[in-house]
């Protein structure tokens, strides 16, 4: 089974009354009084040059390497140009500073709205942009119609409580499970699904020792990285 962490969208009122929780609404409000503001934007050269000094503000982000640090800024053209004409482009501002974006990815039925990227810079985080670009989303969905949007998986493999579940949760997402098919084409796919390799490494160890391995390797990017 694939989970996919899923928000259904009427209007954004019902979302703000029903579907979140008070420490929710609580960060969204903080955001409007440390002055964030979220407005859509257009795709352009000034948005990527934005996009990039977010991605390239630290190099470790949740205990793992930040995989876009060190971009330069025609790579992160060609990283958020996909499924450009379906995509909708956030920024988080603070005054004229853009401290967060994300981007969402409309289907073709205008049915969902997924959350391909959303970040922002960590030196911000007490001015909650995470939780202001989320509402933004979800309003966006609400004034186009779109009845769903998607935030991703809920869960990653084996890790069922961590802080960004937690994040999903408390702004309205909930688990929705959908199943995923293996079809071998010939006799190597046979054996590959004999042999249990369509699951990834990762998902087999006992979530005791992955844990383990997740604090290792936060501790080694930490120290390896301290001069940043």
């Amino acid at each position: 089974w694939d989970n996919w962490a899923v928000t259904e969208v009427s209007t954004y009122e019902h979302w703000w009354a029903k579907q979140v929780d008070n420490k929710t609404r609580n960060m969204v409000r903080k955001a409007e009084k440390k002055g964030v503001v979220v407005r859509e934007l257009p795709f352009d050269d000034l948005l990527i040059e934005k996009i990039w000094a977010v991605y390239n503000e630290c190099p470790v982000r949740q205990g793992k390497r930040n995989r876009h640090y060190g971009l330069d800024q025609s790579t992160v053209r060609k990283l958020e140009a996909t499924f450009f004409n379906n995509s909708v482009f956030l920024g988080a501002f603070l005054e004229d500073k853009m401290i967060g974006f994300a981007k969402l990815v409309v289907d073709g039925n205008r049915k969902q709205a997924k959350i391909m990227n959303i970040i922002a810079m960590v030196r911000y985080r007490e001015q909650a942009p995470m939780n202001a670009l989320v509402a933004e989303a979800v309003r966006v969905c609400a004034d186009r119609g779109i009845p769903y949007c998607v935030y991703g998986s809920y869960t990653y493999g084996k890790k069922q409580n961590d802080s960004l579940t937690s994040f999903k949760a408390n702004n309205g997402f909930r688990p929705v499970l959908l199943p995923r098919y293996y079809v071998p084409l010939n006799a190597i796919g046979s054996l590959a699904l004999r042999l249990g390799l369509q699951h990834r490494l990762r998902d087999r160890l006992p979530e005791s020792i992955a844990s383990k391995v997740r604090s290792l390797r936060s501790k080694w990017y930490t120290m390896a990285l301290r001069s940043f």
